[in-house]
């Protein structure tokens, strides 16, 4: 391009590169109208929401940027950069397949039509604070930082398969896009080789990070994900090599996390999630290093955590929905430490008996030391089990937990043998059953003869000696089939607790 084609803006910004040199022609730019900073209908004209409106005096070619980058002027002993702020670019920037070796810095400016890095390889990239309809940045290589801190596009963000040596920023971004049926944020196969920073983000639509690998943090705190009955965050299989933050999110729509890897903390502390009718959180075959949900709303719809691995669950029951899944989740330590009563509920809430959910909470109140919540939950266990039995067995069921709380409760089978030995003692004490042979017999003793009929195991030579008559054989029946069940209660709550030692 021949300088000479060049209007007066163009000119400066071409002389400028040479030496990356700052090129700003915000009304704001200069010293003294920083001075006059209170000033805002000033800074209201800078505002790059109203760039189309900029005159000839603030408009650059998307050409002559291109012609810069590729074949731009040099000068011996300075860097060459690309650095404007406060333009209106015209026409696409297209840099597809290109190979840029200087800083590209397009900070505050308004585009008129979505830039194109296709499978480019540059050196640094900043469209922070503009404005663009759109970004067209497939496979692109970024050797430094990629910064779209506080950019405003209307429609869909694209960066799949991008490879970032630094990190990306989107701190207070803005995506909107009239088509909400492709996602407006596509980070699928991104690797990042350092930190996705995206506080306060703002996406009307599905952030896409699906298959992504982040070498840092991903940092989505104070974000709004907005796509009712669809996936907000859809990222499957994504490896984040430290933590994933979510703190005070607002994610309406489904949070995706189905075989994500995340070593560090998924915390959604304070977060709001709200997929009414279907799936809020779906983080099944994870493997989590802390799993933080807590202070925040009651979950508004079903949370998955089917076959996750999970070192550190901070759940807090007020937050857990009406709908759970925790098919095979496992867990090594559950916090914070709640009585057994309040973490119950949460197991009932799924559709159907699973003796692992229950055995995975015992196991977590054996590990801090609470035997007594332990021997609740596995109580709780048997009684939903009872619920799947047929009717004979439910009648059974009732018959231990009513005895001595299916062996959990090994007391209460000590006052119903007391109380049974009691009625027993009374009855035949004030009636004595007849001697089978007089002859032979020994003395009665109804304190013993109840035993003996109580006891099945253990023989007096009282219950053989003598055969009642009417309803005190009624009796005899009654204490020795009550026996037996007390007997095969408490023997298989013995054996449940020399199994788990």
């Amino acid at each position: 391009m021949e300088i000479n084609d060049l209007t007066p803006a163009e000119s400066r910004l071409w002389r400028a590169f040479a030496s990356g040199t700052d090129v700003d022609f915000r009304t704001m730019g200069s010293s003294a109208a920083r001075s006059a900073a209170s000033n805002s209908s000033a800074a209201n004209l800078d505002d790059p929401a109203v760039g189309g409106t900029w005159g000839p005096e603030r408009t650059v070619r998307a050409s002559v940027l291109r012609s810069l980058l590729l074949d731009g002027p040099r000068e011996d002993g300075r860097v060459a950069a690309l650095s404007l702020a406060g333009a209106r670019v015209t026409g696409r920037l297209d840099l597809q397949y290109a190979t840029v070796d200087h800083p590209v810095r397009l900070r505050h400016c308004h585009f008129e039509e979505a830039p194109r890095f296709y499978g480019a390889r540059l050196r640094e990239l900043n469209l922070s604070e503009s404005v663009l309809p759109g970004l067209i940045s497939h496979a692109v290589r970024v050797e430094g930082v990629l910064r779209l801190t506080r950019a405003r596009f209307s429609d869909t963000v694209r960066l799949a398969g991008a490879e970032v040596t630094g990190s990306l920023y989107l701190e207070s971004t803005r995506i909107e896009t009239p088509n909400t049926e492709w996602p407006v944020l596509q980070l699928n196969q991104a690797v990042l080789g350092a930190d996705l920073w995206a506080p306060g983000l703002r996406a009307a639509g599905e952030v896409r990070l699906t298959g992504a690998r982040v070498a840092g943090t991903i940092n989505l705190n104070d974000s709004v994900l907005d796509r009712p009955g669809g996936s907000a965050v859809q990222a499957e299989t994504l490896a984040a090599e430290a933590d994933v933050l979510l703190r005070r999110a607002d994610v309406r729509g489904r949070l995706e996390l189905r075989g994500a890897r995340i070593p560090g903390r998924l915390d959604l502390s304070h977060a709001r999630l709200a997929n009414a009718g279907s799936t809020a959180l779906r983080a099944s075959s994870c493997v989590i290093g802390e799993l933080w949900l807590r202070e925040g709303p009651v979950v508004q719809g079903a949370l998955n955590l089917r076959r996750a691995q999970v070192d550190v669950l901070f759940l807090q029951p007020e937050v857990v929905p009406d709908w759970v899944q925790l098919n095979d989740l496992k867990y090594t330590s559950l916090i914070p430490h709640e009585p057994a009563e309040r973490r119950l509920p949460m197991l009932e809430k799924g559709d159907s008996y699973l003796p692992f959910t229950y055995e995975q909470l015992t196991a977590a109140y054996r590990r801090i030391g609470d035997d007594d919540a332990a021997r609740l939950v596995q109580l709780a266990k048997q009684r939903r089990r009872r619920r799947t039995l047929p009717w004979y067995g439910r009648l059974w069921g009732h018959l231990q937990d009513i005895a001595v709380g299916y062996g959990f409760r090994p007391l209460r089978a000590g006052g119903w043998l007391l109380s049974l030995l009691a009625v027993g003692s009374v009855a035949y004490g004030l009636h004595h059953p007849p001697a089978l042979k007089p002859a032979e017999a020994p003395g009665f003793d109804p304190v013993f003869y109840t035993l003996d009929l109580l006891l099945p195991v253990i023989s007096f030579g009282q219950e053989n000696a003598f055969a009642p008559e009417g309803w005190y054989q009624t009796l005899s029946y009654v204490l020795i089939v009550t026996g037996w069940i007390l007997a095969t209660t408490v023997i298989t709550g013995l054996t449940r607790t020399v199994s788990r030692q």
